[in-house]
């Protein structure tokens, strides 16, 4: 899903950074204001677990790739899907500046794909299942699939604008593998790791955006 710079002309690669950067922005200011020496490791390890599973790449023709990417799972341990935007960016930054993995003057592009797009799909799908009593490891499931798939369509637009992709086969290749990825990959992943850090540590989970009775009812 990572957009290399030779797929997209510099004037429309611009206009995604200026699209991503108040993102990126709001991330920031959401770790000054949030973050604190319990959320700080957390946040890490989950940077470093990103970082790993996004190198196991699928290649689906066109010259790109499929895989996870995690922004949803970010959101969701953290309370925010601006969490999800922060870590991507993170990770986005190192893999473009040291390993050349997505590329440096379209990284705005990738970090509104894989940060902000399927950060905030995953975690408002994930809050609205939990609000109407879905159970948490199904809200989870959902909510990291729909991200990614929607993410990996967005991606294939961009392309399309690009003139790199045609739009059918490039929405069909993008959505199918990533339709996949969502269900066998993506979706269990989360779901399985949310629910674990529910049974074993349910502080660590932000569920502010419930009511006293629904976090009752979840307990």
């Amino acid at each position: 899903m990572h957009i290399p710079d030779s797929f997209m002309p510099l004037s429309q690669a611009l206009i995604y950074w200026v699209a991503a950067l108040p993102f990126i922005l709001m991330s920031v200011r959401w770790a000054r204001n949030e973050l604190d020496e319990t959320k700080v490791p957390i946040l890490a390890a989950l940077a470093a677990g990103i970082f790993a599973i996004q190198a196991l790449n699928i290649p689906i023709g066109m010259g790109t790739s499929g895989h996870m990417v995690g922004a949803a799972l970010v959101a969701i341990i953290l309370g925010s899907p601006l969490a999800g935007v922060l870590v991507l960016t993170l990770v986005l930054l190192v893999q473009g500046f040291v390993f050349a993995d997505g590329g440096i003057t379209v990284m705005g592009a990738n970090i509104l794909n894989m940060g902000v797009i399927s950060g905030f799909v995953g975690y408002y799908t994930f809050v609205v299942l939990r609000k109407s009593r879905i159970s948490i490891a199904a809200s989870a499931f959902v909510g990291a699939w729909l991200g990614l798939l929607v993410s990996a369509l967005a991606t294939a637009v961009e392309l399309y604008l690009a003139g790199t992709f045609p739009l059918v086969p490039g929405l069909t290749a993008m959505g199918l593998y990533h339709l996949i990825i969502g269900f066998v990959g993506e979706g269990i992943i989360t779901a399985v790791v949310i629910t674990a850090i529910q049974k074993s540590r349910p502080d660590l989970i932000d569920n502010s955006f419930l009511s006293s009775e629904a976090k009752g009812a979840a307990a």
